[in-house]
């Protein structure tokens, strides 16, 4: 399975943003695909996930209310609508995909290369 992310940027904080990924290969391999962030000087951690076919969602506290994961599985693309960035969201999300159950944690076994999301105060 091959990702492939789209919509990062600079964006003020307490504004929006929403990343897209595209997926293509074997994605019928997938149960659930989600959004790792990294940000500068630390590991990846885990921000919002669905299930591929029954659309079931997951967010870290962090991004509760702000975030929104979304996908057309028809087009095989997954998204993250950010509303209400904070500075403390700044770091690179990582489109991923995981084979198996459990989707809130960073463990996944397909990945992008990932897209810049940077939130200035």
């Amino acid at each position: 399975v091959e990702l492939v992310e789209s919509g990062g940027g600079l964006v003020q904080a307490g504004g929006s943003l929403r990343l897209s990924c595209t997926a293509s290969g074997r994605t019928d391999s997938v149960y659930g695909m989600g959004w790792i962030r990294q940000a500068p000087g630390k590991g990846r951690e885990f921000a919002a996930a669905i299930t591929w076919l029954s659309g079931i969602t997951f967010y870290a506290d962090s991004v509760k209310g702000r975030f929104t994961v979304s996908r057309d599985s028809a087009k095989g693309t997954l998204y993250l609508q950010m509303n209400n960035l904070k500075p403390e969201d700044t770091g690179i999300y990582f489109c991923a995909g995981k084979k198996t159950v459990g989707l809130s944690n960073s463990e996944y076994d397909y990945w992008g290369q990932g897209t810049q999301v940077t939130v200035s105060v």
